[in-house]
């Protein structure tokens, strides 16, 4: 893996030794159910074999010496009684992910640590949660235990999230990313946090696509949808949008962008029950609808999609055709796409990004293989 490779890398070079070892946590990738998860509805992800790598030597100290391989060797010293700072790119989720868990009394002691990663940055694949993950693995590994608790762990790196990048997300991320099998897709209930693992046939193929648009979740975007749903929960006087069944006659009292959001939320969850039962049915074409209907949602009614991304999955489904569909993926507003087909188109449809898309759509260089 390159990740592993660049991290130890990392730490030979700024430590002058070798690490006891390199802890991994995946990227992710969302088949379908955006934007449900804070709602306490269904989500449908998948870990990636890209994702971030954290190198890490046990200390004599309570000092964690951390290096961002991927921001030239930038480093970042924490003292025990350091304050997080906030919205400080990885410094703020890594002090943040060393400081809850300490706090927690899961692990303690000092550390050198070396960060390297291989997930684009803002493609909407989970780099930010990947890391805090990594770090707390390698935080673990370094103290010889095992995470008893990924769910647990999840929910420390969600709170990171919230307290110190201010990004009021979901627990999708960091639950797929601590408790994600390869090759596997993940229906989460994150209501209940209860999930069950869905084999994806062997003769599809899942893609990830760079649409070359930039997103960026701080700027407020995503935590204004966020207050949309909450003030479309408190005019229809329930605790979460998952309390709202599809075609209730409820969602008619609600008005502007309220509207507009619960519908998408309460759709997108049906959608996401739906497309589980799609892959385990093998029923690639219903699947592919399902994809079409979530991305114009996305797009009509969440308001968090892009025209230069909207061009690209709409000419991905003219030449994908009936059997399978692609969308926007992610927190929305640019990053990636996600594309199901059947594994015997996969090589037509990759030449097609190679020869049309990228010069005409615009399409980012990067085509990951999620499956297949």
């Amino acid at each position: 893996m390159p990740a592993l490779d660049a991290a130890r890398d990392c730490f030979e070079r700024n430590f002058g030794t070798s690490p006891d070892g390199v802890a991994f946590a995946p990227g992710r990738v969302n088949i379908i159910g955006d934007h449900t998860d804070y709602n306490d509805g269904f989500v449908l992800p998948m870990p990636l074999a890209l994702g971030t790598a954290v190198a890490f030597k046990r200390r004599g100290s309570d000092l964690i010496d951390a290096r961002a391989g991927d921001y030239g060797d930038a480093a970042l010293l924490i003292r025990p009684d350091d304050k997080v700072p906030l919205q400080d790119g990885w410094r703020s989720l890594v002090h943040g992910m060393i400081h809850l868990l300490r706090e927690e009394g899961l692990v303690a002691g000092g550390l050198d640590l070396a960060i390297a990663g291989d997930l684009p940055r803002g493609s909407g694949l989970s780099s930010s949660a990947s890391l805090c993950i990594a770090i707390a693995r390698a935080a673990f590994d370094a103290a010889g235990q095992m995470i008893e608790s990924p769910t647990r762990v999840a929910q420390i790196a969600q709170q990171v999230e919230h307290r110190y990048a201010g990004v009021a997300c979901g627990i999708m991320d960091q639950m797929v990313i601590a408790a994600g099998e390869a090759g596997r897709a993940m229906l989460l209930d994150c209501g209940t946090l209860e999930w069950r693992q869905i084999d994806l046939p062997t003769d599809w193929s899942v893609l990830v696509l760079q649409s070359g648009v930039t997103r960026e979740l701080v700027d407020g975007a995503y935590n204004a949808r966020r207050a949309d749903c909450e003030a479309a929960c408190r005019t229809l006087g329930v605790a979460t949008l998952r309390d709202v069944a599809p075609g209730s006659s409820g969602l008619s009292t609600l008005a502007g962008t309220e509207a507009l959001r619960a519908q998408h939320v309460v759709g997108e969850i049906e959608r996401t029950r739906q497309a589980a039962d799609a892959i385990a049915e093998r029923d690639i074409g219903r699947l592919g609808l399902l994809l079409r209907e979530a991305h114009a949602s996305m797009r009509d009614l969440f308001e968090a999609s892009h025209p230069q991304v909207d061009a690209q999955v709409d000419w991905l489904n003219e030449i994908i055709g009936p059997a399978g569909g692609a969308r926007m993926t992610g927190g929305g507003f640019g990053g990636s796409i996600v594309l199901v087909c059947e594994a015997s188109a996969r090589e037509r449809i990759e030449a097609a990004v190679e020869q049309v898309g990228k010069p005409q759509y615009g399409l980012g260089d990067l085509v990951i293989r999620a499956h297949g």
